[in-house]
């Protein structure tokens, strides 16, 4: 049987929907962020654009009043009408710091996130009970 994107996804989702920005080549776009985890995003397309699966992004999420900004430089993984999935493949400390806040307020399970960090961070040989 062949295995879809939520059954081999190792890190929580979290609903966390607001406005964002995505560099695209160079070009900024307008998105509005779904959902997002330690690992990346899902986020629906505010303009026309075809960006293909493995192009190179920067998503820059503002927080609050725009003072706290966590960015991070993407993957395009999949794509479907106007929404994308995007992998996390470079993040700075500081906003590292925030979206781990962010999805642990979200998520309300400090001890899943604490092993999903390990899971990241290659710590864990095996897998995460409870993460798929």
């Amino acid at each position: 049987m062949a295995m879809n994107i939520r059954d081999r996804r190792q890190f929580s989702r979290v609903l966390f929907q607001t406005s964002a920005r995505m560099l695209l080549e160079g070009v900024p776009i307008s998105v509005h962020v779904i959902d997002i985890s330690l690992q990346g995003a899902l986020v629906r397309l505010g303009a026309p654009a075809h960006p293909l699966p493995g192009m190179s992004c920067i998503l820059e999420l503002a927080l609050g009043e725009g003072e706290t900004v966590i960015r991070m430089t993407a993957e395009v993984a999949h794509g479907e009408a106007d929404n994308l999935g995007l992998i996390c493949r470079e993040i700075d400390l500081d906003s590292m710091t925030h979206l781990r806040r962010l999805v642990e307020l979200n998520l309300g399970d400090e001890a899943m996130l604490d092993r999903e960090l390990s899971a990241l961070c290659g710590l864990q040989d095996e897998p995460v009970p409870g993460l798929k």
